[in-house]
């Protein structure tokens, strides 16, 4: 038995490689063929029928205009009531022949159910789900007394979008539609203070690819992985240690540091033309994906970056983080103060 590992741990390391290198320019030139063909050849989304879960403010709000435009029906969900009907009111200017309001908590299976049934009920039928709603964290795992109160994260992020997803799918098939996964680069990234926010981003990428996998070509999928876009959480509206919603606008700019904050619709407009195309993966702003190479390539980096740029000595809050630093010193948060930023909004309901 050991002569025949030692056998495949000689063997197997070259032959892996061989096969890859053998594999590899076939397939890039089949995607390029592919990608080529798709540039062309969008996806006419008049009188189709989409879910926007998380549609009250941010990327998800954006999605649902963007989608108007193109003369799509909406159902679009969040737990701000008032703001959702602003939101609805808005996509109806825009173009769209019709839309439906359903206040939900994705973290909650039976509001999932409902705001599919729902949607199908009133429009016979669903030809994209997107999976929008988030809510972000922002504190070092060892602050939090009872860590029960980041359970939310998870259950909104991750749960949230497999409960939505599930009461989909079989309505999906029958139009040969699309899911488009709201992620995060914060799947790849490892930025301090949102352990549990990474961890929920990194289960919904791992989860929509081995859905690609069940699925197969019945539906198609798109994971969105987007760096820092304008939106309530990039001002500072996060869940505080206590497990309460909070505005620290302060916390977020030590996040964020000095990076640039990508426009929300712009964002929206490339999320809709890349699931129109067909596109496997979008990340906006597209230069972010820079983050993932050095993250496969050089980890050790990444990681020492990572706690010189964030990292603070115990007890001490976040804004002393040296990325707040440098931010107010070299005066770059004027750049992101040029965004069109909304003004958040508590969820009190």
């Amino acid at each position: 038995m050991d002569l025949i590992h030692m056998f495949l741990n000689l063997v197997l390391p070259p032959f892996t490689f061989f096969t890859i290198l053998l594999l590899v320019p076939p397939c890039l030139a089949f995607k390029c063929f592919t990608s080529f063909l798709t540039f062309f050849f969008h996806e006419n989304l008049a009188g189709k029928v989409v879910l926007i879960t998380g549609a009250s403010s941010g990327i998800g709000e954006h999605l649902a205009y963007e989608y108007a435009k193109r003369g799509a029906n909406l159902a679009i969900s969040a737990r701000r009531e008032n703001r959702l009907r602003e939101v609805a009111d808005r996509v109806l200017e825009l173009g769209a022949p019709d839309v439906i309001a359903v206040r939900a908590d994705v973290s909650n299976v039976d509001d999932c159910r409902r705001f599919v049934e729902e949607t199908v009920k009133h429009f016979g039928r669903l030809d994209h789900v997107v999976n929008n709603a988030g809510i972000l964290h922002v504190c070092m795992l060892e602050e939090v007394d009872d860590v029960t109160n980041l359970r939310p994260v998870m259950d909104i992020n991750f749960w949230g979008s497999v409960y939505t997803t599930r009461f989909a799918v079989p309505h999906l098939r029958n139009t040969g539609g699309k899911i488009i996964a709201i992620c995060s680069s914060a799947s790849w990234s490892a930025l301090p203070r949102m352990s549990v926010y990474n961890a929920s981003k990194a289960a919904m990428l791992a989860f929509f690819e081995t859905l690609r996998v069940e699925l197969g070509s019945d539906i198609h999928i798109t994971i969105v992985t987007p760096g820092f876009i304008e939106s309530e959480m990039i001002q500072g509206k996060c869940q505080a240690r206590d497990g309460k919603l909070t505005l620290d606008q302060n916390i977020m700019d030590a996040q964020v540091g000095i990076f640039p904050v990508a426009r929300v619709d712009s964002c929206a407009r490339a999320i809709v033309n890349g699931a129109c195309r067909g596109e496997r993966y979008v990340t906006e702003p597209k230069w972010f994906m820079f983050t993932y190479w050095v993250k496969v390539f050089v980890p050790e980096a990444t990681e020492w970056t990572m706690r010189m740029l964030y990292m603070t000595s115990p007890g001490q809050p976040a804004h002393k983080a040296p990325t707040k630093k440098i931010l107010d010193m070299t005066g770059a948060h004027r750049i992101n103060e040029q965004t069109t930023i909304q003004t958040p909004e508590m969820k009190t309901d």
